[in-house]
């Protein structure tokens, strides 16, 4: 019999809905039997219905709350009708609900894959409260998938105990390709965009995590230091009303893209200026787009972006990341320099080996779930 797995998923857009989606189409085209538990609406129930994956109705909401137990008891319900062989738990939300659904539900292999550790989205107490919730279901996680060594490092820090697997994210080589000067000019004259000025694009969703509000308050010193520089944000999110309510010179707010290939082409330097990640696809598809980078240095992007492809600033300083992003965009040598060394970089990251790689996790936890069912009998 073939592999049976649920994914299940909340967030359905970004960098979550995109891995979860690829991976989906990777263990179909291994035989295995795929399943997505996901809420209506969204990027991610939409595309695997055009892909043909087979999803069911999760209703959740994105944060913990009073209604967590009762997505958790959906989810077991959920769990008990498609009868996988193991479950594979994406971000937090899915991470709390699927693991809370065991009081619900039979037992059954669990792999939690955080995509960033929820307490790094909070301080305080709650903080406190995320990492005592970390603890207290790894009791129920049979292995922890990391998409970096910082994640997984991250968390034993934290004394989440269990078994940690890292596998790092991937790109698409095939579809990410580097864009050389003809493949920039097209991308431009393609989405309306002056075809000389000095361009920085920032890809993610508009929220505190990305920190796109930090690069706003470096912009106008770019903008000083290198004249008739340009800036395109491109994503949608919680804080884009807010930012957007600003005036901000060479600034371009593109909203989402379906395809953001040509916004990466189209730049010179790809920006992100994050407080906190796992190991982002952007910075992946950037790579394999042949461009410099200039990134927060933070557990995630200071692991994967050497100091041949671009800058690490300190998270949160508008001024490191103002003088970073002008040193480039004002030395076009550079970037091509970088960017070239940035698409040699890129074969580290090939999704083909993501994939085996989570494959071959994904059997060997439902093989140790089989032993130990074996011994409780």
């Amino acid at each position: 019999m073939s592999t049976a797995v649920l994914h299940v998923a909340q967030p359905v857009d970004g960098g979550v809905a995109a891995y979860v989606l690829a991976a989906c189409l990777d263990q179909v085209a291994r035989g295995w039997r795929v399943t997505v538990a996901c809420p209506d609406g969204g990027r991610l129930a939409a595309s695997l219905a055009t892909a043909g994956i087979p999803r069911v109705n999760w209703n959740a909401g994105r944060g913990p709350g009073r209604g967590s137990v009762g997505e958790a008891r959906r989810l077991a319900a959920i769990v008990e009708r498609q009868r996988p062989d193991a479950l594979h738990l994406h971000a937090s939300k899915a991470g709390l609900a699927g693991r809370l659904r065991t009081r619900f539900g039979r037992r059954l292999p669990t792999l939690f894959q955080p995509h960033g550790w929820s307490w790094l989205a909070v301080d305080g107490r709650l903080r406190t409260a995320s990492v005592a919730w970390e603890r207290a279901a790894a009791r129920w996680t049979d292995l922890f998938v990391c998409v970096g060594a910082a994640e997984a490092e991250a968390g034993r820090e934290q004394r989440v105990a269990g078994r940690y697997t890292v596998v790092r994210n991937g790109v698409d080589r095939g579809r990410y390709t580097a864009a050389g000067p003809d493949g920039r000019a097209a991308a431009r004259h393609r989405l309306g965009l002056d075809p000389v000025a000095p361009l920085a694009v920032c890809v993610g969703r508009v929220t505190r995590q990305k920190g796109q509000d930090v690069l706003l308050a470096a912009w106008p010193a770019v903008v000083h230091a290198c004249a008739g520089a340009r800036l395109a944000l491109v994503g949608d999110g919680d804080l884009l009303g807010h930012l957007n309510r600003g005036v901000h010179s060479g600034v371009t707010f593109a909203g989402n893209a379906a395809d953001v290939r040509p916004w990466l082409a189209a730049a010179d330097v790809v920006v992100l200026p994050s407080r906190w990640e796992g190991l982002p696809l952007t910075v992946l598809e950037a790579f394999a787009t042949g461009r410099s980078v200039v990134a927060s240095r933070v557990p995630g992007l200071a692991e994967t972006v050497p100091s041949s492809v671009g800058a690490l600033v300190p998270p949160d300083d508008p001024a490191a990341l103002a003088d970073a992003l002008a040193r480039r965009l004002g030395d076009p040598a550079r970037c091509r320099v970088e960017g070239e060394a940035a698409a040699t970089h890129a074969a580290r990251y090939d999704l083909r080996h993501t994939f085996d790689r989570l494959a071959a996790a994904t059997e060997t936890a439902i093989h140790r779930g089989s032993i130990h069912r074996g011994q409780r009998r």
